[in-house]
C-alpha cells in the first residue's frame, strides 16, 4: 500500500509542476491536485500510524518521535517554498518547477527504500467498522478528535487568509512570501523543543501552554495596520513557534492514548487526516463568504471597516475558536490507563 501510494504522489507532483500540456494548464492543475492529495493523505496515515508501534520502543516515546517528524515536515515545508523560486532567478519558472518535481519524485522514492520492512502491520480484527466502533467507544479519543477539529479551524482561517492579510490590511505584499518562510522556520525549529517539555512537564500542559502562547500572539495580531509588517515578523515567528506544540504534541496524545487502547494506528489517524482536512474546507468555506458580507473584496479600495472585519477573521476569531480548544483539552482526563476496546 505505501508504495502503491507513494508512486502515486509522485506520479502527480510531476503531473501537478512540470510545464502543463499547451492549453489545458486548468487539468493538469486539477488532476495534479487530485493525484497528489490523495497519494499524500494516505501515506500520511501509514506515516503517523508507524510512530505509534515504534513510540511504545523508546522512553518517551511518542513525543520524540513526534518532534522530529514534525521538525522533519516543518522543514520540508520551508525548503519546498524556497528551492523553486531560487532557482527560478536562474533558469526560468517553468524550468525550476520541473525541476522541482523530478527532485521530490526522487527523494520520495529514496524516502519509500528507507522505510522498507518499517511500515506497521494491522493490530485491529474483525475489519474497519470493527476498530472504528471500537475507537469511538473511548470518550476521550471521541474529545481529542472534537479537540483536533477545534484546533485545526484557527489554522485554517489563518492560512485562507494570509496572503489577503498581508497584501491588503498590512499593505505589504512583497513580505508574504518571506513572512510565511520564517513562520515555517520557527515551527520546525521549536518542534523538537517542544518534544522536549512535553518530557519534562507532560504532553497536555505543554500543550496548553503552546495553545496559550498562540491565543496571547494572534490577539496582537489583530491590532497591526497598514505599514506593521515589521511587528508582523515576530507575529509569524512566535505563532510559527506555538504551532509547533499543536503539530507535535496532539499527535503524540493521540498515540499514547491509542497505545493505551491497542487500537489500530491506521483507523485513528486515518480520522484524524479527516478532522484537519475538514477543518480546513470549513474554515475557507465560512470565512470567505462571511468576509464578503462584510464589503471586503481581495485588492485596493477596501473601506476602513472592511479591512477591520479581515483583521477580525484573520486573529481575533482564531483566538476565540483557539481558546474554545484550550478548555476542552484541559477539561479532558488523558494521564489514566485507558482500558482496553
Amino acid at each position: 500500500i505505501a508504495l502503491g501510494v507513494g508512486l502515486m504522489l509522485g506520479a502527480g507532483a510531476l503531473v501537478l509542476f512540470l510545464p502543463a500540456t499547451p492549453g489545458q494548464p486548468a487539468l493538469s492543475l486539477v488532476v495534479g491536485l487530485a493525484i497528489v492529495f490523495t497519494g499524500f493523505s494516505a501515506l500520511q496515515i501509514l506515516f503517523y500510524a508507524s510512530g505509534v508501534a515504534y513510540g511504545q520502543q523508546l522512553p518517551g516515546g511518542h513525543e520524540r518521535i513526534a518532534g522530529w517528524r514534525e521538525a522533519g515536515v516543518l522543514t520540508g515545508v520551508a525548503v519546498a517554498c524556497v528551492l523553486p523560486e531560487a532557482a527560478s532567478a536562474v533558469i526560468g519558472r517553468k524550468a525550476a518547477f520541473g525541476l522541482f518535481a523530478v527532485a521530490f519524485a526522487a527523494l520520495l522514492g529514496l524516502a519509500l527504500w528507507q522505510m522498507r520492512g518499517r511500515w506497521p502491520r494491522r493490530q485491529a480484527t474483525g475489519g474497519e467498522r470493527a476498530a472504528l466502533r471500537a475507537c469511538w467507544r473511548d470518550a476521550a479519543l471521541r474529545r481529542l478528535l472534537g479537540i483536533g477539529l477545534l484546533n485545526a479551524l484557527p489554522t485554517g482561517l489563518t492560512a485562507t487568509l494570509f496572503l489577503f492579510f498581508v497584501e491588503d490590511r498590512l499593505e505589504a505584499p512583497g513580505h508574504a512570501g518571506p513572512a510565511l518562510l520564517a513562520f515555517f522556520v520557527a515551527a520546525a525549529a521549536a518542534a523538537p523543543a517542544w518534544a522536549r517539555a512535553a518530557r519534562r512537564f507532560g504532553p497536555k500542559r505543554a500543550l496548553l501552554a503552546g495553545m496559550a502562547a498562540a491565543i496571547a500572539i494572534f490577539l496582537v495580531a489583530a491590532t497591526l495596520g497598514s505599514g506593521d509588517w515589521p511587528a508582523f515578523y515576530l507575529i509569524a515567528i512566535g505563532s510559527g513557534a506555538a504551532m509547533g506544540a499543536d503539530m507535535t504534541l496532539l499527535p503524540a496524545l493521540l498515540a499514547r492514548r491509542l497505545d493505551a487502547l491497542g487500537q489500530d494506528g491506521a483507523i485513528a489517524f486515518g480520522l484524524w487526516g479527516f478532522v484537519n482536512k475538514a477543518a480546513l474546507a470549513l474554515a475557507a468555506g465560512l470565512a470567505m463568504p462571511a468576509l464578503d458580507v462584510a464589503g471586503y473584496q481581495p485588492g485596493p479600495g477596501n473601506s476602513a471597516a472592511s479591512l477591520t472585519a479581515l483583521a477580525l477573521a484573520y486573529a481575533a476569531a482564531p483566538s476565540v475558536i483557539k481558546a474554545a480548544a484550550l478548555v476542552a483539552l484541559a477539561a479532558t482526563p488523558l494521564e489514566r490507563e485507558a482500558t482496553r476496546c
